[in-house]
């Protein structure tokens, strides 16, 4: 009866169910894009291995704003700190990496092409030979720079696949050259295209438009360039002491007094992961707080159309009191009435929802975790068992005399 009753007053329950319908299709949204982001920036860090350090002069974490005075005035991480951590008994490789990208005036560094292109958009980094061992670049033809040509600062460049396509479309670009900041620089190797971060992007937003050369060239470049990072591995099974020991070295090296804070910054994959989700825990909240004010309408508005429905139907409810049925009949009755009309809008809003969803993974990374769909079809269902219990036990309080009388 619960049913018929809603389908013989289509249009009224569907605008009743609207507010259910967009409550879910935001569950749907935010979880997908929450999850998807999470996905995505989990896989990038883990990709350059889950025994690396990132080692930085700043605090570790996400900045939100300027940074303090005592961190933009702390003394830049060196070639040299690189080649001290490289010497420690728990650490296989320690790999800086030096920005060049732009000039010490911040105007970007020109790459020129013989096929006439010229781009100040590519990503330029100096490091050592030994990048070979992170499992971060790969690659797919020619070869990484020896110690030799990195000693002898050798104009020598590895490229990314985007460099590839843009200054080498129709032939291979080993053995051709490339002129950066007016040097004239040999291509010796390409690196595998990578996954773009976040949907990623053109220009310096793709991974993959990136060029390594030899530390001692990118110095050359930009002399006393102060952007150096380094990214130090650690052997299997000894993180721990891997990082106690970047720790104490880098204490020592830079010179800070026992008790005080360390002046760089220094992370894992997973702590970087897991301060990554300490932030999206709070968009999460603002995700449950928007869907509930969706439902919270649909739930009202459930509400009052079930009260119009037991007001419409009093002669019904005494009828069927007069032949048997019970308080608990009537009350089941309206109340899997206001159920099903939730969760029909709960289904709805999945529907939909995933459709979208769908349409977002298109420019942006979006994955629905299996949860989603299942807390939003039983919010609903819950939302309509809340707001309709009241109409419910009215219709299951009324009075059968009065009922029958009622015009």
């Amino acid at each position: 009866m619960a049913f018929a009753t809603l389908r013989s007053n289509k249009l009224r329950s569907f605008l009743t169910i609207i507010g259910v319908v967009i409550g879910v299709i935001t569950v749907m949204l935010i979880s997908s894009i929450i999850s998807g982001i999470d996905t995505a920036v989990t896989k990038e860090v883990e990709s350059f291995g889950t025994h690396t350090i990132f080692i930085n002069k700043f605090k570790p974490g996400f900045s939100t704003g300027r940074r303090s005075r005592e961190e933009r005035t702390r003394p830049p991480l060196t070639v040299e700190d690189a080649e001290a951590l490289d010497q420690l008994p728990s650490i296989e490789a320690a790999i800086p990496f030096l920005d060049v990208s732009s000039n010490r005036w911040g105007q970007k560094i020109l790459i020129t092409g013989k096929n006439g292109k010229t781009s100040s958009s590519v990503k330029l980094n100096g490091t050592f030979p030994n990048i070979e061992k992170s499992t971060r670049e790969v690659l797919v033809d020619g070869r990484w720079f020896t110690q030799t040509e990195s000693d002898a600062k050798k104009d020598v460049a590895v490229v990314g696949s985007a460099v590839v396509d843009g200054y080498f479309p129709f032939e291979s670009p080993l053995g051709k050259t490339l002129e950066i900041g007016g040097r004239e620089f040999l291509v010796i190797g390409v690196l595998e295209q990578k996954e773009q971060l976040l949907g990623g992007g053109g220009g310096d937003n793709d991974q993959s438009n990136i060029i390594y050369m030899p530390m001692g060239s990118a110095i050359r470049i930009k002399p006393n360039s102060e952007d150096l990072r380094i990214l130090a591995i650690a052997r299997d099974g000894m993180l721990t002491q891997a990082k106690d020991q970047v720790q104490d070295l880098l204490r020592l090296r830079r010179q800070v007094p026992y008790g005080e804070e360390n002046n760089f910054g220094m992370e894992t994959a997973d702590s970087i992961i897991e301060t990554f989700r300490s932030i999206t825990q709070y968009v999460a909240l603002a995700m449950v707080v928007i869907s509930s004010v969706g439902l919270m309408i649909g739930g009202i508005g459930v509400m009052n159309i079930m009260l119009v429905s037991v007001t419409e139907r009093t002669r019904e409810i005494g009828i069927r009191k007069a032949v048997g049925a019970k308080q608990s009949d009537i009350l089941l009755q309206f109340l899997i009435e206001a159920a099903t009309l939730t969760g029909f809008g709960g289904v709805v809003g999945l529907v939909i929802g995933w459709l979208l969803t769908l349409l977002i993974a298109l420019v942006f990374p979006s994955y629905v975790p299996w949860w989603a769909p299942v807390a939003g079809f039983f919010a609903s269902v819950g939302i309509g068992i809340i707001f309709g219990l009241f109409p419910a036990w009215k219709a299951a309080r009324l009075d059968p005399i009065e009922s029958l009388r009622y015009e």
